[in-house]
């Protein structure tokens, strides 16, 4: 080999380097500490080894070899895995300033423009989220105010459906793009109209309450246009997608285990009989309360959570992390976890159940995260679940077409969510 050939000499340079990442990885600084994981590629890093349609199952069984914080390199990006509810408890909740970050994600940061509440950083996301659960208080969300609207949105049921199939290519990416600009141009022409009517004294909604913000803000640093329409984007698509899923599984579940339906169905009549399902009717319904429950644990809709970051080095579990980190709180590490669900793996409700019936509650239970990164609309999400999956037991029997069979496998995409099926809705008389 002529090494004094320029052209032999940068090949040899760059085989070297890929020699040196291949075996020893990217050299990190000594100050910090991240833990072990699977020996990553040049490049591609660890990405071979995930199962691409599921790949938070594949970053489940590592923990099996690496324990329950690893490092994985996706791409050239390193995160840090957390599985199982110690750990991700000990991380959100334990250590729930240091893990409160998001990081850098090319694609939302694009969708996003870091505006909103969802992947929003610092100050703005303090700030927003701060607006946020204080307005829908205000307006009702927990109360019977909200209930009410609830309900009667729940008389428009089996109407719609908001499936949400995503693909990592690029003609998936521009579509994607395309399809959040025409929502942030729906959006900013609702708030330009109402902002025209707006009457400080009589705020009809958050766009109201976010609009007199605004004109009190001085100098305007959070309560901007763009911080608007990303809020309302946030807020519309978790609010919507995550609930319609969900009872999507609901009724696919249900489809496949007809026995608990019929269960569901006799505690409905018991209870509520042909009058509007109410919230205060959950707690005399455990067994409905313990089938919705374990319709969200084994649905698993996020199971990867949406991503974290370190805001500061922080010590953890024996290593020290830098700010920055990228955190992978694997959720179906949690809501799949055989110490807190004896049958994780299978569709039981009575996870949720004692010995005599009765309804308990499941530390390990998290699908709204935790932490200062938590759902903010829980609380909403939990009286819409049930009053709309009691309202459609209560009209309602679900059940497959002759001859179909029911696949519970997930498709692939920014939320687990159940592949197409038909379903025959019969009334009940």
């Amino acid at each position: 080999m002529n090494l004094s050939d320029p052209t032999t000499l940068v090949l040899s340079v760059i085989l070297c380097l890929f020699v040196a990442l291949f075996f020893f990885g990217r050299k990190r600084s000594g100050k910090y500490n991240l833990p072990p994981g699977p020996r990553p590629l040049p490049i591609i890093g660890n990405l071979h080894i995930l199962d691409l349609k599921k790949p938070y199952q594949t970053l489940h069984q590592l923990s099996k070899k690496y324990g329950s914080v690893y490092t994985i390199k996706l791409g050239e990006e390193e995160a840090v895995v957390l599985c199982g509810y110690e750990t991700v408890k000990d991380a959100l909740v334990n250590h729930a300033d240091e893990f409160s970050g998001r990081p850098k994600v090319p694609l939302f940061d694009e969708m996003t423009k870091g505006y909103g509440v969802i992947m929003a950083h610092n100050d703005n996301w303090k700030v927003m989220r701060r607006f946020t659960l204080s307005t829908l208080r205000d307006f009702g969300m927990g109360k019977e105010g909200i209930e009410n609207k609830i309900i009667e949105e729940s008389d428009f049921l089996l109407y719609n459906a908001f499936p949400s199939v995503m693909n990592w290519c690029s003609t998936v990416k521009h579509t994607v793009l395309r399809n959040v600009e025409e929502m942030h141009a729906f959006i900013r022409e609702t708030f330009t109209n109402q902002r025209k009517e707006l009457d400080a004294n009589d705020q009809r909604n958050l766009i109201d309450s976010f609009l007199v913000k605004q004109q009190e803000e001085k100098p305007q640093l959070y309560f901007s246009n763009e911080n608007l329409t990303g809020l309302v984007t946030d807020l519309f698509g978790a609010g919507m997608e995550t609930t319609s899923t969900t009872l999507r599984w609901g009724l696919l579940l249900l489809m496949k285990y007809p026995e608990i339906q019929r269960k569901v169905q006799s505690e409905i009549e018991k209870v509520i009989g042909s009058a509007e399902p109410q919230v205060i009717h959950r707690k005399q319904m455990p067994y409905t309360d313990a089938v919705i429950h374990e319709i969200q644990r084994f649905g698993n809709i996020v199971p990867t959570n949406l991503p974290h970051a370190t805001t500061q080095d922080v010590n953890f579990r024996g290593y020290l992390l830098p700010k920055g980190t990228h955190v992978i709180p694997l959720l179906t590490s949690v809501l799949y976890d055989k110490d807190h669900f004896v049958k994780a793996d299978e569709f039981y409700p009575e996870h949720f159940l004692d010995s005599s019936g009765k309804f308990v509650r499941k530390e390990a239970f998290m699908p709204f995260s935790a932490g200062k990164r938590s759902c903010a609309g829980e609380s909403l999400a939990k009286m819409e679940l049930f009053i709309f999956f009691t309202r459609l037991l209560q009209n309602f029997t679900f059940q497959a077409p002759p001859g179909a069979s029911l696949d519970l496998t997930p498709t692939l995409g920014l939320t687990c969510a159940p592949m197409q099926h038909m379903i025959c809705a019969l009334p009940r008389a």
